[in-house]
């Protein structure tokens, strides 16, 4: 016997449709609704609400085969089969993690493809994988933000037993996985949870309405959050979520979402004897995110740092244009890795207003703030999706590499990027509603149109062709400049294991640069990284035994001539 329940406090009358055969539910004062049925264990059903005679996909669908507008399937993870019984787990902070898009990181596109590069990942060095969402969204491709049915496996990914393996093979190979969560928001196509009950508030986003996590009726679709997020590690094996956009997170409750979460997280890894982690993404540099729940905080185990990414990318290859405007000078780099936030209480001119809040150094570690060169924001959200490989020096990659590697911060990269892949990564999607489709494309050209491109460069996201053109091209990295860089990113995250690299406290690394020469050197322990920004080369104060280098230093002396776009790591006497 199969037990059915779903949270429907809207509709009068809720019926079960197994195989097209419909069944009475019962309501329970609490909204929600059950039945008790004999039913085959690949059973397709859905529900019936009220008169409307269109069967409704489950709001806690395990499984979508024909896709997120059809019925669901049951499916029963204790058929799944574990050999990671030894996998230990271990904590984020301090980790290189490497952020990868499971349509586009091998030809075919599945969670078994993608099993066969994670060799090239270990051989790497990284230690987690981190995957953007593979919820159920509508289409065959896209990014994943839209996703509708947070409990559901993408099914052309290999849905959930696809998963499965892919995050088995992972812990047997040494890596953890993390999976990217978007509660912030629905997708626009197959969203059919408003109609069971409020799942949506009046408060809007960027992408729609917000999600009802404080307004009246609130709690279960706080519970609808939080059981999902508690699923992705408990039955699936995952080892933390990258939680998307928490400041869309609209949530006035004294207990926000947010901790609520993290303490239930941090239960669940007591439970299962193992660390699990959840990483924000957030845009308000508000330390509290990272700062401990016993002291005042949310507890979140860490949170992605753009201002870092803007600081060196601007640094490095000179764009300013956008929310890039208030960052470029070696200044600006050298604030922004000292004290992890350049935005800390100080003017945007981007958003017109001040911005952040200090962190608070000699409380906060720096393993709780991610640094990156680039990711599928940074990337994707470009007008053509190109990627830094696409238009900087090798020497400007490997400075930028050296920048986030050395740095005390938890580092991430994004799929190819240590290789210097020439495919870009563009924004895709496959709505099947001819209109969402339409203004999808229309946004995206009218948006990069105000900011003075031409509407006809900006790729159609509906186009199979933009897609395909964002699959990596894996016969590039036997290339000799590919490979020179591979090296550099291998020997890098390598380096990150030396004892001198091991103080996570932002309060003992010590930042010296030139601006009009454009050098900027880090010191940690005995380790000093000196890169060179410059076309030409620059002379810089320091000497010591060469570690590991991007062309050849000349030293002089108490001075030492680096190339230009390279950088030098040395260990010094003392």
């Amino acid at each position: 016997m199969t037990d059915f329940a779903v949270w429907a406090p809207t509709p009068a009358l809720v019926a079960l449709d197994v195989d097209g055969v419909s069944h009475p539910m019962n309501r329970g004062r609490d909204g929600w609704w059950h039945t008790t049925l004999e039913v085959a264990p690949d059973a397709r059903y859905g529900y019936l609400l009220d008169d409307d005679p269109q069967v409704l996909p489950d709001p806690r669908s395990a499984r979508q085969p024909d896709g997120v507008h059809a019925r669901s399937a049951l499916w029963d993870d204790t058929g799944l089969t574990w050999t990671d019984d030894n996998w230990a787990g271990r904590g984020v902070e301090g980790a290189v993690i490497y952020e990868l898009h499971i349509g586009t990181f091998t030809p075919a596109g599945t969670f078994d493809s993608a099993i066969e590069k994670l060799d090239h990942l270990v051989g790497l060095g990284v230690d987690f994988v981190e995957l953007m969402p593979v919820n159920a969204f509508s289409g065959t491709h896209g990014w994943g933000y839209d996703g509708v049915l947070w409990y559901a496996v993408h099914e052309p990914y290999g849905g959930p037993d696809g998963l499965a393996r892919f995050i088995d093979a992972c812990h047997g190979r040494g890596l953890g996985v993390l999976i990217d969560a978007v509660f912030n928001h629905f997708g626009p196509s197959g969203n059919y949870l408003p109609r069971f009950g409020p799942y949506l508030a009046e408060a809007r986003n960027p992408w729609g309405n917000a999600v009802n996590i404080d307004g009246p009726d609130s709690d279960e679709v706080r519970r609808y959050i939080i059981d999902c997020a508690l699923r992705w590690m408990r039955v699936f094996h995952a080892d933390g979520l990258r939680l998307d956009a928490v400041h869309a997170l609209v949530d006035t409750t004294a207990i926000h979402i947010l901790e609520e979460l993290a303490a239930e997280t941090d239960a669940l890894a007591t439970q299962l004897g193992r660390p699990l982690s959840l990483i924000a993404e957030s845009d308000r540099n508000d330390p509290r995110t990272i700062t401990r729940r016993q002291d005042g905080g949310y507890g979140i185990t860490a949170q992605w740092d753009d201002d870092i990414h803007h600081a060196i990318h601007t640094a490095v290859s000179g764009e300013r244009q956008g929310y890039y405007a208030d960052f470029g000078s070696m200044a600006t780099l050298a604030t922004t890795l000292r004290h992890g936030f350049f935005h800390a209480g100080t003017y945007s001119s981007f958003r017109r207003r001040r911005h952040g809040r200090p962190l608070p150094i000699a409380q906060i570690p720096a393993t709780r703030l991610l640094a990156y060169t680039c990711t599928h924001d940074q990337v994707g959200n470009r007008a053509l999706g190109d990627r830094p490989s696409q238009n900087l020096a090798a020497g400007q990659l490997a400075v930028k590499a050296a920048l986030v590697l050395f740095s005390p911060y938890t580092a991430m990269l994004f799929m190819g990027e240590e290789w210097g892949a020439l495919t870009p990564f563009q924004f895709f999607s496959s709505h099947e509603d001819p209109q969402i489709a339409r203004a999808t494309a229309e946004g995206r050209k009218a948006e990069f149109a105000e900011h003075g491109w031409d509407a006809a460069e900006i790729p159609d996201p509906q186009d199979p062709a933009t897609f395909q053109r964002s699959k990596l091209d894996w016969d590039q990295v036997a290339g000799q400049g590919h490979l020179q860089l591979l090296g550099v990113y291998n020997a890098l995250i390598r380096l990150r294991s030396d004892a001198d690299l091991a103080d996570p406290w932002l309060g003992d690394l010590q930042v010296d640069y030139d601006e009009d020469q454009r050098w900027i050197t880090m010191r940690r322990g005995r380790l000093v990284l000196a890169c060179n920004l410059n076309d030409a080369p620059v002379s810089v104060p320091a000497s010591g035994e060469v570690v590991l280098a991007w062309g050849a230093p000349r030293f002089d002396e108490e001075m030492m001539q680096v190339p230009g776009q390279s950088f030098v790591v040395l260990r010094t006497a003392g």
